[in-house]
């Protein structure tokens, strides 16, 4: 059992989309032929698990893809149902909907609502309209913004968007025109990802192909320190490396992520952590299937994670999000983190890429810019 609680994520992947852009590393199909058979076996998988999480509080529901709006509403509310059958859902969970712009209008958006999904996370990724061509979305900027209307319109107080800085050629004075639109439109919510290089996507051969050249890392530096000061200005503070919400609008799914709380994932390459077991499902719709159809689990691996390897990942993820908690640390590993890296904690404190209140060690907005490097001397 967890030592930090019982209460569980749950992911749904939902692969199928009808387009892949150059950066996507995440699985999906364009093609819409097997949605049925996929509806079937994922929600068997669902019941298959239930079993051995029997009276597990679900505090959150993500469903993610490919893209999961372009499934009608009924399609999600039955999984959501089943989830409600064999699950502990809470009144008050998060559900979230991943979609894009031009594939809801109003009245799909208000029959989702009634299904039970009470967040939107919506991949805009750039107002720009050559931006977007380059990253191969199908959407304009006009588009963009009238998606985001359109959940208010039918009643979305929880909005959330996708933006994408770092692009090649961009510079500060475009990157804060996406930002000045973002803030203006009836948002909680912002994820803001500096654009990374994944292999197996389209955009890393055009870059081995020298058809792409990256950014410098001090734009990238420079262009995430932006990001923060802007957004923390207009009233979206960081919590997150690279997630901004009004206060009260955090993403709770993403939360227990980072609080490295149990989560199931559901789906065609879906992965779940049950303290202290890692799994992951097969990734090929065709694999998945043959699994499911046979009543088995569609897992492809497992492992079973180490007490120096659990540390290792609480130390990266809390101290991307809100912090690192010494008591938290403690529950994990048995061991006392501030005894272990004293001298180094003490010497980042000293230059100011970090504070300790209490029992929490927080990077600062400093140290926010150099985490990658200070987590790996962490660990």
């Amino acid at each position: 059992m967890n030592p930090l609680g019982t209460d569980l994520g749950i992911y749904i992947h939902i692969p199928f989309c009808d387009h892949k852009c150059i950066y996507c590393d995440f699985y999906s199909i364009i093609s819409y032929e097997n949605t049925e058979m996929y509806h079937k076996n994922l929600l068997r998988e669902i019941e298959l698990r239930s079993k051995s999480l029997f009276g597990r509080k679900v505090k959150s529901i993500y469903f993610g893809g490919g893209t999961p709006s372009f499934m009608s509403p009924e399609y999600i509310g039955a999984i959501i149902n089943k989830i409600t059958k064999h699950f502990d859902l809470d009144k008050e969970a998060e559900i979230t909907l991943e979609t894009n712009p031009g594939t809801v209008d109003k009245s799909k958006l208000i029959e989702f609502r009634k299904r039970g999904i009470n967040r939107i996370s919506i991949g805009i990724q750039s107002f720009d309209k050559d931006e977007l061509k380059f990253l191969t979305r199908i959407h304009d900027s006009e588009q963009a913004v009238n998606t985001v209307l359109q959940c208010a319109e039918a009643g979305f107080d929880n909005i959330s968007i996708d933006l994408i800085f770092n692009l090649p050629g961009q510079n500060s004075a475009k990157w804060r025109k996406n930002l000045e639109i973002a803030v203006k439109l009836p948002v909680k919510h912002i994820s803001a990802y500096s654009l990374i290089l994944e292999k197996g996507t389209i955009l890393n051969k055009m870059v081995i192909d020298g058809k792409v050249k990256m950014q410098e890392e001090d734009i990238d530096a420079g262009l995430f320190e932006e990001t923060m000061d802007f957004l923390g200005n207009a009233g979206f503070p960081m919590y997150e490396i690279s997630n901004y919400a009004v206060p009260g609008f955090e993403c709770r799914h993403n939360q227990g992520y980072w609080d490295y709380n149990d989560y199931i994932g559901f789906g065609t390459s879906a992965h779940s952590f049950v303290f202290p077991r890692r799994s992951w499902n097969y990734s090929a719709l065709t694999f998945y299937n043959l699994h499911s159809e046979n009543k088995d689990l569609p897992e492809s691996g497992f492992e079973l994670i180490e007490k120096e390897q659990m540390s290792d990942e609480y130390i990266m993820l809390a101290l991307r999000s809100r912090g690192l908690y010494t008591h938290t640390y403690s529950k994990l590993t048995g061991r006392n983190f501030i005894e272990e890296q004293k001298k180094f904690l003490i010497k980042l404190k000293d230059s100011g890429y970090l504070t300790i209140n209490g029992d929490l060690i927080k990077l600062t907005p400093r140290g926010c810019l150099l985490a990658d490097e200070i987590i790996g001397k962490l660990v």
